[in-house]
């Protein structure tokens, strides 16, 4: 967003899930905003980003949360922004009946309550400075489940969501503004990767592979799926001073995937 100052200088941010994909261009774009930064995931990476701090931790669990918050508290007393991207799923296909508690409590566990952990962790110090921005990334899965294989992911976006919007309505009030961004499908390295698994078993090439992602998600009136900087500028620009009167909302970014108002 070079020539729109977005009024990001010097703010504490924390993005999870920040070394790779949506994160790390999360990431990316704060510091480029001249935020303070600092990037969780469940390994540092080989090459971080000059001037980012990097916290190792598994934010599946209540220790990984807690080391997290810590982190955030020893390192700057408080909080401006936080950002959770983390999220994923690694359910089987096949269905509900493919889908055992373990499988639930894992999708659970990874979209669902790293945020609502984290939150109670570092809002309290956003509270009492009255300022803060909480972005949490949903899915237009929540929308748009897809019973053969997203059926748990999708179910706990849509409780992230829930508990998001309820959230908003809970501390806006005291000054701290929490706001939803929702993608389709991202270009990610991971989705690349999906991509090419599907060309492989089809026959085809990469550009064929997209095709059949495409299909299954009714089609993309844009027709590609969204670049990680994409979201990225959304999501710098929602965390930021010139979004001041936005809270409580859910921001789309799928080329039109989501077929109805």
């Amino acid at each position: 967003m070079s020539g729109f100052d977005l009024q990001l200088q010097g703010l504490r941010a924390l993005v999870t899930g920040g070394t790779k994909g949506t994160g790390a261009a999360v990431v990316q774009g704060l510091h480029n905003a001249g935020a303070r930064v600092m990037a969780t995931a469940r390994s540092a990476p080989a090459q971080g980003i000059e001037g980012v701090a990097y916290v190792a931790a598994d934010l599946s669990t209540a220790q990984g949360v807690a080391q997290v918050a810590q982190a955030v508290l020893q390192r700057w007393g408080g909080i401006d922004i936080v950002v959770h991207v983390l999220g994923g799923s690694s359910a089987p296909g096949g269905g509900f009946a493919a889908l055992s508690d373990e499988v639930w409590q894992q999708e659970l566990d990874q979209n669902l309550l790293p945020a609502v952990r984290l939150d109670r962790a570092l809002l309290p110090s956003m509270l009492e400075q009255g300022s803060g921005v909480v972005v949490h990334i949903s899915s237009i899965q929540r929308l748009l489940p897809l019973p053969e294989s997203t059926t748990a992911y999708a179910a706990a976006k849509a409780a992230l969501s829930t508990y998001s919007k309820a959230l908003s309505k809970e501390v806006t009030p005291q000054g701290v503004r929490v706001v939803r961004v929702s993608p389709g499908w991202i270009e990610t390295e991971a989705s690349v990767a999906f991509a090419e698994r599907l060309a492989e078993q089809a026959g085809t090439d990469y550009e064929g592979g997209k095709r059949i992602i495409m299909q299954s998600l009714g089609g993309i009136p844009l027709g590609r799926p969204a670049r990680p900087q994409e979201v990225a500028d959304l999501v710098c620009f929602l965390a930021s001073p010139r979004a001041a009167s936005i809270s409580g909302s859910e921001h789309l970014i799928d080329g039109g995937t989501v077929p109805t108002v």
